[in-house]
């Protein structure tokens, strides 16, 4: 059993919270704004005993039989977990860790694993786990580790929307608009743009009118915070 010292020594960071890809978000919020506890496992009866313990504590359940399966449901708009349970024979759960970090780095993963040695651990703490739990353990420590972690999803979780919402606009950009907007918020003038691009000065200032009016800028300054907040490098540019 992993003691609550092993727990609290083991406990990852939240970075890999703090940033959202571009992924469809439920399109409304839960009514009840009940949190939402994921659980990914392969033991059927594993996966009843976590779920009879979750529903008591009044969050909402929902389990998966696979990271792929998990993947296609929408972005929750509520503070949410996801407790991987990986099995012993299961060779590729810290590959599929590594993919449920990058795919939903704002949900903060608990895995509990049979195994308690060093070298696991580090992989998955390095993979994206905020907790590393190692069976068997008490129901005690695993609703620490749900408790800390749905925390943590409630903090980041107004961001991770603003994020889903400009990201939203981003992509209602034509191709042009896209490329006129990296060029606009990378420094470059009107007149820059058109040389870059092979258009004229006034084909840019339309351009940049409709990207300011679908991103709801109100100035250029506000375009290039929108732009640091959906993490908008510049990209290639491809002309048309």
């Amino acid at each position: 059993m992993a003691s609550a010292a092993t727990t609290v020594a083991f406990r990852g960071n939240a970075t890999n919270a703090s940033y959202v890809l571009g992924q469809h978000f439920e399109s409304q919020p839960k009514p009840d704004g009940v949190s939402i506890v994921f659980l990914i496992g392969d033991d059927i009866s594993e996966q009843e005993s976590l779920k009879l313990l979750v529903s008591r504590e009044g969050w909402r359940v929902e389990a998966f039989e696979s990271a792929r399966e998990f993947l296609a449901r929408p972005r929750p708009l509520v503070p949410s977990c996801l407790i991987l349970a990986l099995s012993s024979t299961d060779l590729n759960g810290l590959e599929e860790q590594k993919l449920l970090a990058r795919e939903r780095a704002e949900v903060p993963i608990v895995v509990i694993s049979a195994y308690a040695d060093v070298p696991t651990t580090v992989r998955a703490m390095k993979a994206g786990a905020v907790d590393f739990l190692v069976r068997p353990l008490s129901d005690e420590i695993l609703l620490i580790g749900i408790r800390e972690s749905l925390e943590r999803s409630r903090l980041v979780l107004p961001r991770e929307i603003e994020v889903s919402d400009l990201r939203s606009r981003h992509s209602s950009l034509s191709r042009r608009e896209r490329q006129v907007m990296a060029l606009v918020v990378s420094g470059l003038l009107n007149k820059q743009v058109g040389a870059e691009l092979g258009i004229s000065e006034i084909t840019v200032k339309a351009h940049r009118r409709q990207v300011m009016q679908k991103m709801k800028a109100n100035s250029l300054p506000d375009l290039v915070r929108m732009a640091a907040k959906i993490q908008f490098a510049r990209q290639p540019i491809y002309l048309a």
